[in-house]
Order: structure tokens, then sequence, then C-alpha cells
């Protein structure tokens, strides 16, 4: 389930929402990395930058979802959607996987602004992934048929660790990963109690 055998055309056209979501991470942080732009332009446009927000900038609920601060972040989150997204973009459809990614997501970033600091800040694709991981967990409650027992045994360990390691690393936005895995597990259960 989560071992990816296609080569990288057969990727692009079985999970093409999944590889826009890729491209546009690589794409904002190439342009971040360009001499015409001062270096942290992407991040001040985009960032989910709470008083921003409250003056009106809605958009920086939503933006902060395809912004990463450093190659190990772009490359962790890009890397976890590549491989815990495809089971869901072929089980959910294209229309329904991304509003599940950007439910969990911009439901991350609202809680966000809503319990943190006017000054706080933060970027990055967490709370949409976490929110994947919620999804998966509300499918291994409600349909054990819809995950094989390898698959169990790879996603629940993942699931813990991302969890333990959000209380253990600085810097880490702990309600967006936390209200994401809640987003993603709520829709989740309703869509399998359909």
């Amino acid at each position: 389930m989560f071992v990816r055998t296609e080569s990288f055309s057969q990727f692009l056209r079985y999970y093409p929402i999944i590889s826009l979501i890729v491209l546009i991470h690589i794409a904002l942080f190439a342009v971040s990395a360009l001499p015409i732009f001062p270096q942290l332009w992407v991040y001040e446009q985009l960032a989910g930058v709470n008083v921003f927000i409250k003056e009106g900038e809605w958009w920086r609920l939503i933006t902060p979802i395809f912004v990463h601060m450093g190659f190990a972040h772009l490359l962790f989150n890009s890397f976890s959607l590549v491989l815990f997204g495809p089971p869901l973009e072929k089980h959910l459809g294209k229309a329904k996987f991304l509003a599940l990614y950007l439910a969990s997501g911009v439901f991350a970033n609202i809680i966000t602004y809503l319990i943190k600091p006017l000054t706080y800040s933060h970027v990055g694709a967490s709370g949409a992934i976490f929110g994947l991981f919620g999804f998966y967990i509300a499918m291994i409650v409600l349909k054990n048929h819809f995950i094989t027992r390898e698959s169990r045994q790879i996603i629940l360990p993942i699931v813990i660790i991302g969890v333990v390691m959000t209380f253990m690393q600085s810097g880490i936005n702990i309600t967006a990963h936390i209200f994401g895995l809640i987003a993603g597990f709520v829709i989740g259960w309703i869509s399998g109690r359909k």
C-alpha cells in the first residue's frame, strides 16, 4: 500500500493531485531561492502570520500549507505526501482527496490562529499531512478491510511516532499537527460511516 513501484511518469498520471501539490512546494521553495526576490519574500507574503490574518489577509489560512522553510522541511513533508497520499488519492478520487488535504490543513491553521498569539507565524504542510494520518486512523477503526494488516503495522507506529515527535522538537506547530490529525479523523469517520 505504501510501497511506490510506479515510474515517475506513471506516478504523475496516477496521482495528479499529489504531483501538483509537490510541484507547488518545490516551485515556491525555488522562487524563495531566486536572487531577484528578497530571501524571505515568499515567507513574508504567504506564511500564516496571525496578526496579518486578523487584519483580513485570510489567504494566509491556506497558503502556509504550501510553503516550507529550509530544504529538510520541504523534503520531509513532500516525501510524506508522496509516501502516504497515493492510497488515499486512489481510494477517494482527486476531488475528495484534495478536499481532505486542504480541509485538514486549513482547519489546523484556523485553530492555530485562534489559539496562538497574534505574533505567531508558521508554514508547512504538516497539518494537512497529519490530516491524512487521521483519515487512516478512522479507516482502521471503521473499515478494517480498507487497510491490510501489514499496512496497519506501518501507519500506526508512524502516527504514534509523529505525535510523540511533535512534542519533542522545538519549532513545531503542535496545534497544527494535533488539529490536522483530528480534522482528518473526523472527515474519515464521517466518510466511513456512509
